[in-house]
């Protein structure tokens, strides 16, 4: 990085720490960090729990954002019609009521009890449906001319797809991926509504119990959804530009 592109940074860092804290010292709103000292045990738990909800989370919609792509181009109208129409549910209607439905109705229904693992599935569900779009998108915008070409050389469907479509397709879906991941996280604030002990969740019993610590807890979530999400955002935006750059 130049060191033009630091000295931006910098003073933009600057401007934003100025501008929170006038604001913060107009409103009369005091942070007393050493209020939160006793509760870092917490904090630490439950980053560790945003942690392993958003990676397993993460896993389990690659492989149904995957399946769902796949039935998307079936030439069976049922799976296509379906999987069309659970992507138009999902991806119209808020994870909030998703979360809901399916916890407290779906899952009481079937017998799924365990709240970490309904949110595990509950969010994969969610982010499933973006992602297929995703793998969709890039499977579109590989050349049909490629398929001709492999024909041409000798390559049957399987050998086809196993090195030519699939290598390209991660290649320029993993930028996109990428970014989704820091949505997972993000999203899995949205699990404290069935009480999972979560970052979320574990702020607002600290500031249950505390209210004099409630600006200073938040903003401290604040922060520690940053240290999670703005690497994968840097990463995401690095192998974009190397993906542009390759093709």
């Amino acid at each position: 990085m130049s060191a033009k592109k630091i000295l931006s940074w910098l003073l933009v860092a600057i401007a934003l720490f100025l501008f929170f804290g006038l604001s913060a010292q107009k409103a009369a709103v005091n942070f007393d960090f050493t209020r939160l000292i006793d509760y870092r045990v917490r904090f630490y738990q439950g980053f560790i729990m945003t942690i392993q909800i958003s990676v397993f989370a993460m896993v389990l919609s690659l492989l149904i954002g995957s399946i769902i792509a796949i039935a998307r181009r079936s030439n069976w109208f049922f799976f296509k019609d379906l999987s069309s129409a659970y992507v138009e549910i999902i991806r119209g209607t808020p994870l909030l009521v998703q979360i809901i439905f399916f916890y407290y109705i779906i899952g009481t229904a079937w017998g799924v009890s365990n709240r970490i693992v309904a949110g595990v599935m509950i969010l994969s569900i969610f982010e499933a449906a973006y992602i297929s779009e995703i793998i969709r998108g890039g499977i579109n915008s590989i050349e049909s001319k490629q398929n001709e070409i492999a024909k041409a050389i000798g390559l049957n469907r399987w050998q086809t797809i196993r090195l030519i479509i699939i290598p390209q397709l991660i290649v320029r879906i993993i930028p996109a991926i990428a970014g989704q991941f820091a949505s997972v996280i993000k999203d899995s604030s949205l699990l404290s509504t069935i009480a999972i002990i979560e970052l979320m969740q574990v702020t607002k019993e600290i500031t249950a119990t505390n209210y004099a610590t409630y600006f200073t807890s938040y903003l401290v979530l604040a922060v520690l959804y940053l240290m999670l999400t703005f690497p994968i955002s840097m990463l995401s935006r690095y192998l974009e530009r190397k993906n542009q750059y390759e093709t």
